[in-house]
């Protein structure tokens, strides 16, 4: 695949999964993050969104986003529709979407991260999730400045 990230090309990544409330909020927080320490505000849109999106992001994802100061508490779960994540480079699921490479087409890269759900898990699971999502989030992002 052949992107650029000048500022007449924008790279969108999507992080899905079903409620929207836990994985994808912190792989979202993490890129938009990532997204500015390496100055990528204008070459890289992000989304996010869920199949059946919760009511409100889980309580325990909020804290252990806290404790890093990244403060997530105003974010609010959303739905992500199949134009949308056709209209990505990069589709992140976090392991627990239905979502078929042939539902978006052959253009997206559509990567299953297999994440745990956090969801009513103790503090200590959450923060293990979280460190493991940093960690691909930001070799997402060098592997996107790789292609450059």
């Amino acid at each position: 695949m052949s992107s650029t990230t000048d500022s007449t090309d924008t790279i969108r990544i999507a992080f899905m999964c079903v409620q929207n409330a836990g994985r994808s909020q912190m792989s979202t927080a993490f890129a938009e993050r990532e997204r500015d320490r390496r100055g990528l505000g204008d070459s890289v849109e992000i989304l996010t969104g869920g199949t059946d999106p919760a009511d409100s992001v889980h309580d325990e994802v909020v804290a252990v986003m806290d404790e890093i100061g990244i403060d997530i508490s105003e974010r609010q779960p959303r739905e992500i529709t199949l134009d949308e994540l056709r209209s990505c480079e990069y589709v992140a699921t976090m392991g627990c979407s239905t979502l078929d490479v042939g539902d978006v087409g052959d253009d997206v890269d559509v990567r299953d991260w297999a994440l745990d759900d956090p969801d009513g898990q103790d503090l200590d699971r959450v923060r293990e999730i979280r460190d493991e999502i940093e960690a691909r989030v930001t070799a997402l992002f060098d592997e996107l400045a790789e292609s450059d």
